[in-house]
């Protein structure tokens, strides 16, 4: 049987699913595809990209450095329009903010989450690295373990699951067959399923993609983000990701995860902190 070519970049399911059309000057229309819904809700990393894409066609720099989130209230899939405004613009950098707004019953607009971000030419960063970071320890790709591997742990709808391509390490897969390490960890391969190759952009998606580290503490049942923030540290490489996510404090019903993700060539690609309300089961 003859192999399915693999997805290139700006002709992927998730550039369609993240496409945005100008309806007129910092106004666009999307449509939130059913696709990217866990527990039926639409995940908060593939709004982020898609919020992220328009702000990288309103602002004068295409390349998100630095992206910040407040999800105010859930999206579901159907029909949104995103408001821009361009807030500063540079020689190197731009920021703007972006709004994606959804419809209520009675037609009124309800705001699902707003971001603001700065942006730049990654392709003209210093090649200037001194850092401590190292890559996760994980297991081989082919000894890790997907979606598909066992039992679905999460009620509801995982369509999203379909669309990646995610392998964790079985260091953080206790909590799916009842056994959770309690240390709050989730490391894993990503990708997307057709093979096509991360950029910026889906960047966006792949430090909110993962399980939460919440099931590694012995919860299970949906972690809503409150906050997310994103460091885009340069262009990946072709190849699978590699993500590291912990946690380090679940207090008050809120819980904090760091992401870093790395790309094939050992470079820290991302970055990530997010508030979540920690589930209550």
């Amino acid at each position: 049987m003859a192999q399915a070519a693999q997805a290139l970049i700006g002709d992927s399911e998730f550039d369609r699913d993240t496409a945005v059309t100008l309806r007129e000057e910092g106004v666009y229309d999307a449509e939130l595809s059913a696709g990217w819904t866990i527990i039926h809700a639409v995940n908060g990393g593939y709004l982020l990209a898609m919020l992220g894409r328009a702000l990288g066609e309103a602002l004068p720099h295409s390349d998100p450095f630095s992206v910040s989130a407040h999800y105010l209230t859930a999206s579901v899939p159907g029909p949104a329009v995103i408001r821009t405004q361009v807030v500063r613009t540079g020689r190197t950098l731009s920021t703007g903010q972006a709004s994606l707004f959804q419809y209520a019953e009675d037609g009124t607009e309800v705001e699902r989450i707003r971001v603001l971000g700065t942006y730049g030419d990654l392709d003209s960063l210093s090649d200037d690295i001194r850092t401590s970071a190292t890559p996760p320890a994980m297991a081989p790709i082919e000894q890790c373990f997907g979606p598909g591997d066992g039992p679905a742990p999460i009620p509801g709808s995982s369509a999203i699951t379909e669309r990646l391509s995610i392998k964790l390490d079985p260091s953080t897969v206790g909590w799916a067959v009842g056994a959770p390490s309690g240390k709050g960890e989730m490391r894993g391969w990503f990708g997307l399923a057709d093979g096509r190759d991360a950029d910026p952009y889906s960047l966006l998606l792949t430090v909110d993609a993962l399980p939460p580290t919440s099931f590694e503490l012995g919860l299970k049942g949906w972690t809503p983000t409150i906050e997310l923030t994103t460091h885009i540290r340069c262009r990946p490489a072709p190849g699978p990701l590699r993500v590291s996510i912990t946690t380090r404090n679940l207090a008050g019903g809120f819980l904090e995860e760091d992401a870093d993700v790395w790309d094939s060539a050992d470079r820290l690609v991302a970055q990530s902190r997010q508030l979540a309300r920690a589930p209550r089961s």
